[in-house]
């Protein structure tokens, strides 16, 4: 196993196994895997900032070497505060190819040091996204293929009190 701290950050709101799926290869490829829950005050999360760290913690009690944390700011000065100089980030589609590879470039131009390692997404995963997730759980569907089962109790719970 490579000894690399990296970093994987995104809203998770809620975590999927399509999220899930790219930690575990991250764990089983570095040495740390960093998660990071982005406090992004241009989007509307359903779950707080609190919760979807808790929802993490919980999916991912079983990897020694994931860590859970969140921050507010750019994801290089980020990644540079905890001594990360890799991101990883998942694909599902070519549509997110484009907005990944802008966001790599970008991050690339703020810091020559951080590189990007893009993960393809495993195929059964490939159209799971977290507002699929929110839309499902909010119609009271069964959510259980596409969230890990220890927070399936939360997820319909926050929708049953709307």
């Amino acid at each position: 196993m490579n000894k690399t701290r990296v970093l994987y950050p995104g809203s998770f709101d809620p975590i999927t196994n399509g999220h899930m799926d790219i930690i575990e290869r991250s764990s089983k490829i570095f040495g740390e895997v960093n998660v990071a829950v982005v406090k992004n005050i241009n989007k509307n999360s359903t779950f707080t900032l609190q919760e979807r760290v808790e929802m993490i913690e919980k999916a991912c009690k079983h990897l020694d070497n994931v860590k859970i944390q969140y921050f507010e700011g750019l994801t290089v000065d980020f990644a540079k505060s905890i001594g990360c100089s890799t991101i990883i980030r998942g694909l599902r589609a070519v549509s997110d190819f484009e907005s990944e590879m802008q966001m790599s470039l970008a991050n690339k131009k703020l810091d020559n040091n951080i590189e990007t390692i893009f993960l393809v997404a495993d195929e059964k995963y490939a159209f799971l996204s977290s507002s699929i997730v929110r839309e499902m759980a909010s119609y009271g569907a069964d959510i259980s293929e596409f969230v890990p089962e220890v927070i399936i109790d939360e997820i319909k719970a926050k929708y049953s009190n709307k």
